[in-house]
């Protein structure tokens, strides 16, 4: 399973709904996308605007979860 695989199966994980996917990029609820870096990284953004990379993919979703 590659980065972008493991992000959607923690998604259903945490129940978080995926709108679509384009690309390396995941759209989610509250108008946060993730960007699937090659390095591992997750880079989530709001409206645009980088809010913080994420190595670690359950605190990315308990991070959307929570904010």
């Amino acid at each position: 399973m590659n980065a972008f695989e493991t992000l959607l199966d923690c998604f259903a994980y945490y129940k978080i709904p995926v709108n679509r996917t384009e690309g390396n990029v995941v759209y989610t609820i509250k108008s946060y996308t993730i960007e699937v870096e090659k390095n591992g990284l997750y880079k989530l953004l709001q409206s645009n605007e980088v809010i913080a990379p994420f190595d670690d993919i359950n605190e990315l979703s308990l991070f959307i979860l929570e904010y």
